[in-house]
């Protein structure tokens, strides 16, 4: 049996480096992967492209990676936290938006194998007419712009080309895991994590809790472990408020 149950957070973690891509799963706090994010921040991984529904409202998880000035660029439907705006128009972070459903599509879709697909949203606005802006200047002027996207017409409708999200990595939480990656979420914090978990090249999972091989029914498994490399355990005890620095504006 493959044993894919990692003690040490950091030493699962390590592979990550500054620059890579990372989908994230989670709805605000909700299914957030804290212990993974507070790993990233421990070992000081900057310049990270982040794909996640949205920052949150605080400064925890995605909120700790933006004020310690961790990101280049978010892939979100609608990031919430103020401060994310300030870093946006500053120029020190790029922000593309999509759609909450397409964003859930481009993760299911990459995780499938599927290139690309059609989608009614976001055409005819600024979403995908190459004005939305990708990210700005110092001097709040536009440094650059989300690209159109390629449109057709299926019907009387009008579509627009999205393409699948694969990941560098995937971070995600369940409510129980197996030494086999095979994951069960709970509730509502099932959202987005199996479709980050999916888009991932290497999806590490946090657990709440770890149960042995066959204790999970077939029918209670929401992500079978062929997706999942490594799962770690949920810290009791974060690290966050002593170590988080925020950023001067």
């Amino acid at each position: 049996m493959i044993d894919k149950f990692r003690e040490d957070a950091l030493a699962a973690l390590a592979p990550i480096l500054s620059g890579a891509t990372i989908a994230v799963g989670g709805f605000g706090s909700s299914g957030r992967p804290d212990t993974l994010l507070d790993t990233l921040c421990d070992l000081d991984r900057r310049d990270l492209h982040v794909i996640v529904n949205n920052v949150g409202g605080d400064f925890t998880g995605i909120g700790r990676l933006l004020v310690e000035g961790r990101l280049r660029r978010v892939t979100a439907s609608f990031p919430v936290l103020p401060d994310f705006y300030t870093e946006y128009f500053a120029g020190r972070v790029e922000f593309e938006l999509i759609p909450q459903g397409t964003l859930a599509e481009r993760l299911r879709a990459g995780g499938a194998g599927i290139a690309a697909f059609y989608t009614p949203s976001g055409a005819g606005t600024m979403l995908s007419d190459g004005t939305f802006p990708l990210g700005y200047r110092a001097d709040g002027e536009v440094a650059a712009s989300i690209p159109a996207k390629e449109h057709r017409v299926f019907g009387d409708r009008e579509y627009v080309l999205e393409h699948g999200i694969v990941a560098d990595f995937a971070l995600v939480k369940a409510y129980q895991g197996d030494r086999k990656g095979n994951l069960r979420f709970r509730l509502s914090a099932r959202n987005f994590n199996p479709l980050a978990a999916m888009s991932g090249r290497h999806t590490v999972a946090e657990l709440e809790h770890l149960v042995a091989t066959g204790d999970l029914a077939p029918d209670d498994i929401h992500l079978p472990g062929v997706f999942v490399d490594e799962v770690v355990l949920r810290s009791e005890l974060s690290p966050r408020m002593g170590v988080m620095t925020r950023r001067s504006a």
